[in-house]
């Protein structure tokens, strides 16, 4: 198969990458940057102030530590927005929520916390930018927690692998989640031989997503129901746990079913990986 074309594809796209700590975010976000020529927005953590505290005494320091980054993320979304230019950032504002979920589950965090960092996000959620589509690196707790001794952050040390198991678990939830109004693709990143190859299958994927359906009530409709048509050469994007019978599309426009429409208006997670290695 030829490599899918990349020019235009991606002018002024948002490309946000989510993962584990230590999924390889950061390098990715470098890499898929410098390959698309936009702008990258890196996770704050070199000037994060609380982070040490934080892991210190996480809740003592869990309330501050979750604004702190939330304030961080939001002023990146400005930046993203009025720039005019796209960009490629390593971890998104909606996965602090997974975090803070966490903590709060926990007992780190008091309730009356949490219930002031989800009002707070509500309201600052309005004036953000949703990504095109988020890359989520698919990595195992295990691989994130090598990855974790392997770069030997301080700062890092007192994370276990029953904590990366919960966040895995708690990623999985948002991934679904977040999937109903944000496009999302899975990538094992081990499977490709470095970005150009990310880049141009992520270009292949993100051509595919939409989410455009026609109607229209036309003779001959069943007791005068909407007949719902397909855009031409799209097919649909339910895959992976969220099959579910839908039309398949091919270069006619193509009748769905009212109960079908409604079992594919959400966007799906995309699983992006090699079949064969070369």
């Amino acid at each position: 198969m030829e490599p899918e074309p990349l020019e235009g594809v991606f002018d002024n796209v948002f490309i946000a990458i989510s993962g584990l700590i230590g999924a390889g975010k950061s390098t990715l976000a470098k890499a898929l940057g410098e390959e698309l020529g936009l702008p990258i927005y890196y996770e704050p953590v070199a000037d994060n102030e609380y982070l040490e505290d934080f892991y210190r005494d996480t809740a003592k320091y869990s309330f501050a530590m979750q604004v702190y980054l939330l304030n961080k993320r939001f002023e990146q979304h400005q930046q993203i927005i009025w720039s005019g230019k796209g960009g490629v950032q390593d971890r998104t504002i909606y996965e602090d929520s997974v975090f803070a979920k966490m903590l709060a589950d926990s007992g780190l965090m008091e309730k009356r916390d949490y219930a002031t960092y989800q009002s707070l996000f509500k309201h600052m959620s309005n004036f953000m930018r949703k990504p095109n589509f988020i890359v989520h690196l698919d990595v195992t707790p295990e691989q994130s927690m090598e990855r974790i001794k392997m770069r030997a952050r301080g700062c890092e040390v007192g994370i276990s692998l029953e904590y990366l198991k919960n966040l895995d678990k708690a990623y999985q939830e948002f991934l679904e989640d977040i999937s109903l109004v944000i496009p999302v693709i899975k990538v094992k990143w081990s499977d490709f031989k470095g970005a150009s190859e990310v880049a141009h299958a992520l270009a292949r994927e993100f051509k595919r997503i939409g989410n455009i359906r026609y109607v229209s009530w036309e003779s001959g409709s069943p007791s005068g129901s909407p007949i719902i048509f397909a855009p031409k050469k799209r097919r649909s994007l339910m895959v992976g746990k969220r099959d579910k019978p839908s039309a398949k599309f091919h270069d006619k426009e193509e009748e769905i079913s009212p109960s079908e429409l409604a079992s594919t208006s959400s966007f799906p997670t995309r699983d992006l990986k090699l079949k064969e290695k070369k």
